[in-house]
């Protein structure tokens, strides 16, 4: 008997500018496992959209002519609590997540809009970001590093390149082959960056979302 085929996830474009957003919503539709049930350029367009179709994950722009996509984010996911966000701008914002409330801060992504025409990496984003997961631009992240005095300064190269890699969505298993070393030795870098930052590693408490956030709060331009 074949198994049961698996959904597409089903994803909602919010962009303004009508050329870049049908290049989104024709790349996403292109992949088999996404599926885009509404593009729209405003925040009142995606509100009517999103209030009556179901979706697994929106993508944001946080420039728009009615409000700004992180608000609309907020929003969005009090309503549907499951819904994957997936930030996308013109400039580097990703410190914004900071700012997020608690309740609503895991599986929020963040693209450039130069990175998410790489069309892997919107895939992978998107993929992230439904399930909860914390993925960040890594053309971004590789420009970053670690304040003076800060917990992330204290980590070795080795452990803040882990970290770094943890950041852009890559599991255990992704890191170990980026880096051309054993799963287990991730995750004894993954325990002691853990141990460092002093956060909880139950996975009920999203411990990799929390140290993504800590990555950010802690880092700046080289």
């Amino acid at each position: 008997m074949n198994p049961i085929a698996t959904p597409p996830l089903r994803v909602a474009v919010v962009e303004d500018q009508p050329l870049y957003r049908a290049m989104l919503a024709r790349t996403l539709e292109a992949h088999e496992r996404l599926h885009v049930v509404a593009s729209v350029g405003t925040v009142a367009e995606a509100r009517a959209a999103l209030g009556t179709l179901p979706v697994d994950v929106a993508v944001l722009d946080i420039d728009l002519p009615d409000g700004n996509g992180i608000a609309l984010g907020v929003q969005l996911r009090r309503t549907h609590p499951r819904l994957g966000i997936l930030l996308l701008s013109a400039h580097d914002a990703m410190d914004l997540l900071l700012d997020l409330p608690k309740d609503v801060s895991h599986g929020w992504g963040y693209l450039s809009k130069t990175s998410s025409t790489t069309e892997t990496l919107l895939v992978e984003a998107v993929t992230a970001a439904a399930h909860g997961q914390t993925m960040l631009d890594p053309a971004l992240l590789a420009g970053m590093r670690p304040r003076r005095g800060s917990d992330v300064a204290r980590l070795t190269d080795r452990q803040f390149e882990v970290l770094r890699l943890l950041a852009q969505g890559l599991s255990n298993v992704g890191i170990a082959d980026r880096l051309s070393i054993t799963e287990k030795s991730v995750q004894n870098h993954v325990n002691a960056i853990y141990a460092t930052l002093d956060i909880d590693a139950n996975r009920e408490h999203n411990p990799r979302v929390r140290a993504t956030l800590r990555l950010l709060e802690e880092t700046g331009p080289a």
